[in-house]
């Protein structure tokens, strides 16, 4: 019963406009004054709903201006030889070079259109050959290059074009085949995933004894051959995510948030006492989850989107390889609580299983579209064609009759991870992973001596 009283809350919340007018209108039909009160109110509603969208234009408007004038810039990051330490150093290095927290003025976000700047880590394999890049404006280029020097000194950073314009499309006519998805969360943020904590590297083992679940990715995108390309992209920026306060309205944080899924999780084994104590008899299993969950929530985090592509020349497109990138994250899962699933893959289900399977020129055209994103490094501010006509604002009912007509964009998730599950998620491999085609710095590189004549 606290089910559905919890279900219809949530429903009046976050749609208490509608139940409003709801109500309203049945009071006035059974009135008889609905049409003579329709009447005063059209011009009314008319200038409110027109005030409304040009509004919204107005701030799409003046963001895409402001977007257009960031310039971007791709730094490949060739790791040292030797990487000794830790993911604890990536962890360091995201949390100095990319943790930009800002609040906008009313003058900056609604008339400047200033939007908080996001990055893109990313690992590709060209060929066999893998390497690692970041991608960010060129404001902040050399505070990445000095944090990252700060942790890993034998590290190469360089500027680069940008690995993905050697593709032109995916097309019929086009010499590339392609293929994409997106990830998103099996559960609430506020469970974490399996980190590199969990794999015990945070007590820097020996290289022998290093399990190290980036291994499984920079062995696959090694082992591509000539005319195929594979890539991933991790889109983040300083998390703004709010949710809604049940009963009492208003928002909260995602760290509130984790607060009250821990609270949820632990409700069946917490009891209220006469005297107002609470006890929790929650069973052991529960333990490892919890404490991961607080654990989470101590760290900062970052609003986070996650796309990987497969693209090949048609003679050297290889279907196994394909099905392969679809399962790259497995050894971040953890059962008891959260994990990496695939969602919107350009294929020829990607509208949803009740609806029809579409044709190979729509998922050509879709493959394109996820090509174009990828480039972009969109997920936190898209077009307008991409906010109006996706498969989450046209219900699946009306995807039956528009999709004779146009394809739907596909909706991006995007969801809060710490620094630690980012670092899990990218991060330099150790030795123990000998992988030829994964670019290092061959030689140590020394600091010159600090006795030179002026």
């Amino acid at each position: 019963m606290s089910e559905l009283f919890e279900a219809i809350e949530t429903v009046i919340i976050n749609q208490w406009k509608w139940v409003l007018l709801l109500i309203l209108g049945i009071y006035l039909w059974f009135s008889g004054l609905i049409l003579p009160v329709i009447r005063e109110l059209i011009p009314f509603g008319a200038v409110v709903f027109l005030g409304v969208i040009a509004w919204r234009f107005w701030i799409h408007y003046i963001r895409a201006d402001f977007i257009s004038g960031i310039d971007y810039v791709v730094l490949e990051i060739v790791p040292p030889r030797e990487v000794l330490r830790s993911p604890k150093a990536m962890e360091l290095f995201l949390t100095n070079a990319l943790y930009h927290f800002s609040n906008k003025g009313g003058k900056e976000e609604f008339w400047q259109g200033a939007v908080w700047f996001w990055y893109s880590l990313e690992i590709a394999s060209i060929d066999g050959q893998v390497h690692f890049y970041i991608r960010t404006p060129t404001r902040v280029q050399s505070m990445i290059e000095t944090q990252m020097y700060a942790q890993y000194p034998q590290a190469q950073v360089k500027v680069v074009e940008d690995y993905t314009l050697s593709v032109d499309e995916i097309s019929e006519k086009s010499a590339w085949m392609g293929w994409g998805c997106e990830f998103k969360l099996a559960k609430p943020e506020a469970y974490p995933l399996r980190t590199y904590v969990d794999y015990g590297l945070d007590k820097d083992p020996k290289e022998e004894f290093k399990v190290d679940p980036i291994s499984p990715v920079v062995e696959l995108f090694g082992s591509l051959q000539k005319g195929e390309q594979m890539w991933v992209q991790i889109i983040i920026t300083p998390s703004k995510k709010k949710f809604h306060n049940h009963g009492t309205g208003g928002y909260h944080d995602w760290t509130e948030e984790t607060r009250i899924q821990i609270k949820k999780l632990l409700l069946p084994y917490t009891n209220v006492k006469e005297n107002g104590s609470v006890e929790i008899r929650a069973p052991g299993f529960l333990d490892t989850v919890t404490k991961s969950m607080s654990a989470k929530a101590t760290k900062i985090g970052f609003d986070t989107g996650i796309r990987v592509m497969y693209v090949a020349k048609k003679e050297a497109y290889n279907m196994s390889n394909r099905r392969n990138l679809r399962l790259i994250f497995r050894q971040y899962t953890n059962p008891d609580s959260n994990g990496l699933e695939r969602h919107n893959s350009t294929q020829a289900d990607a509208l949803g299983s009740s609806i029809r399977s579409l044709s190979q020129e729509k998922v050509i055209i879709l493959a394109n579209r996820m090509l174009n994103e990828y480039r972009d490094r969109s997920f936190f501010y898209d077009t307008m064609r991409q906010k109006l006509f996706n498969n989450s604002t046209i219900t699946k009912p009306l995807l039956y009759l528009v999709k004779p007509f146009f394809l739907p964009y596909l909706q991006g998730s995007t969801f809060v991870l710490n620094v630690e599950e980012l670092a899990t998620l990218w991060h330099f491999p150790g030795q123990i992973l000998k992988v030829p085609t994964l670019e290092r710095i061959e030689s140590k590189e020394a600091s010159p001596p600090t006795n030179l004549p002026t």
